[in-house]
């Protein structure tokens, strides 16, 4: 009952921000448009569809924000001004009671607080809708106090979300099965990809481990601090990590009263973000400013702290080749390149006619080479090309999308940071590098190095099964097999002599051709 109670409440809240408008003119039952129009009369449709869904949104409860976030990550399926407006959604949530909050990490622990934590604050610092965040003071086993922040989930998260869920895939439905335009957002799939994340938000530890990942492979490069986690007290509902000390990035004054360099720091997070991308494939894709605050301790002046690390993306080598090569070849003007790129990587159908993609990125892309390069998004390039390869039937990857979100959180912050950020020239050094390594001999020695385990077990077999077939012959099965594997081993044999040949013989041509590429760089983009 109570569920039928709550789809009624949906629906009342949809008819009443006029929601149905944003599919009702390709209504396919005329009957339906009817019915719509006399459950909705006397509402007023004055706002904007982006600022009327995103206050229905807000009039849902906080899964139907958490949902509208993640769908303001789809630029590739929404008009801009319908995600513009979601993106402004915030986790405006009260806290829950501080009493809940112990019962679980007692439940969690199986052990009491005051056995747990030398002080622990019972007002929250921070709710948000899936989970809420208390400081405690901890003795960590070496017997020092460690200030920390405890992050509580939410009770009864699971089943307000399965029910829910349950009523978004009943409403996508019915959106893709009557309205055109519904079919074209994919409303069942992207409710599929919520109801991922939202079930891989509800477990604690994978947050923990993720930052756990960002925190090693950032050490070393001295720009971000991302807090410890303390893997005695990480359970699946709550997770106890570093406290960071550090002013939020959006309160720009204070900021600049403690001296911070703005313009240093919209360089640092470009070069942070990139190498996150780049060089590990594995970055924080939920970087906006509410997640973000700079240290203004003398040790770590100036430093990012990043925090809250639920939504994390990664790439494989081709995601990276893939967007490595986009980013060249269009700052080249090269859109030829750009179109057989998008059909190499087997997201536009292999029938795809290059030169009618190519027409379609040149119209996208040409535009941008009207203003300086400062100037030019490369996210919105992104989203642009994401657009256009929509109207070939590409199936955009999900890594992609995410990557192209938050390339534009890092674009607007930097940039209200610094508005003369020259976001290609501070992205340059990566693409160069990554560049080389795929074709230097640092690549052929790591493929080499891989591959050595594989060899160092196969070879020493070779001389064996080479006397066994020549005493054998080829007459009987076990013979035909030890033939198979002596073919194998050959093969193998003859690819490493290759790869040695390649590193004995390639050396010089690869200087030359390292200078060429070098001129060539240099005569394109001034490097």
């Amino acid at each position: 009952m109570s569920r039928l109670f709550r789809g009624v409440f949906i629906v009342w809240i949809v008819l009443r921000y006029g929601l149905d408008e944003l599919v009702l003119t390709s209504f396919q039952k005329p009957w339906l448009r009817v019915l719509a129009r006399i459950l909705s009369v006397g509402r007023r449709l004055d706002a904007p569809r982006g600022q009327r869904l995103r206050e229905a949104l807000e009039r849902l409860g906080p899964i139907f924000v958490k949902f509208g976030q993640v769908l303001s990550t789809r630029r590739d399926l929404l008009p801009a001004d319908i995600a513009d407006e979601l993106a402004r959604l915030q986790d405006r949530v009260p806290p829950f009671p501080s009493e809940v909050a112990v019962a679980t990490i007692e439940r969690a622990f199986r052990r009491k607080l005051e056995d747990i934590f030398v002080s622990f604050e019972q007002t929250p610092v921070a709710s948000a809708s899936i989970a809420q965040v208390h400081f405690a003071v901890l003795k960590d086993r070496g017997g020092t106090h460690r200030d920390v922040a405890v992050k509580v989930l939410r009770p009864g998260m699971l089943p307000a979300i399965e029910g829910d869920l349950g009523l978004m895939r009943t409403m996508a439905s019915w959106v893709q099965s009557l309205s055109a335009d519904g079919k074209r957002l994919k409303p069942m799939e992207v409710v599929a990809e919520f109801d991922k994340y939202l079930h891989d938000e509800l477990d604690l530890v994978r947050e923990a481990s993720s930052a756990a990942q960002l925190r090693r492979n950032m050490e070393g490069l001295d720009l971000v601090l991302i807090p410890e986690m303390f893997w005695d007290y990480c359970a699946t509902e709550v997770i106890v990590m570093e406290r960071m000390v550090g002013i939020p990035i959006s309160q720009t004054e204070r900021l600049r009263a403690a001296g911070v360099d703005f313009s240093q720091l919209a360089r640092d997070g470009v070069t942070i973000f990139f190498t996150q991308v780049f060089r590990d494939g594995f970055f924080h894709a939920d970087m906006h400013p509410g997640n973000i605050q700079i240290s203004v301790e003398p040790a770590t002046f100036g430093r990012y702290i990043s925090l809250d690390f639920g939504i994390v993306g990664t790439l494989t080598e081709f995601d990276k080749e893939y967007l490595a090569q986009n980013f060249t070849a269009f700052f080249r003007r090269d859109y030829k390149r750009v179109a057989e790129l998008h059909i190499e990587s087997g997201w536009v159908p292999a029938n795809t006619r290059v030169d009618e993609l190519e027409a379609a990125i040149r119209a996208v892309c040409e535009p941008y080479f009207d203003r300086p390069l400062k100037e030019i998004s490369l996210g919105m390039v992104l989203m642009r090309l994401f657009q256009t390869s929509r109207r070939f039937h590409v199936e955009i990857q999900p890594q992609l999308v995410l990557l192209q979100k938050t390339l534009l959180n890092i674009e607007g912050l930097g940039r209200e940071l610094d508005p003369d950020l020259d976001l290609w020239h501070t992205a340059k050094p990566f693409l160069e590098k990554w560049m080389l390594e795929q074709i230097g001999p640092q690549a052929l020695f790591k493929q080499l190095r891989d591959e050595a385990p594989r060899y160092a077990k196969l070879l020493p077999e070779l001389p064996r099964l080479l006397v066994d077939f020549l005493r054998h012959g080829g007459s009987d099965g076990r013979a035909a097999q030890q033939r198979r594997q002596l073919e194998d081993l050959l093969q193998e044999q003859k690819r490493t002599n290759r790869i040695l040949q390649g590193v004995l013989y390639g050396g010089i041509g690869f200087a030359l051709g390292l200078l060429v590429m070098r001129l060539m760089f240099r005569a394109q983009f001034g490097f």
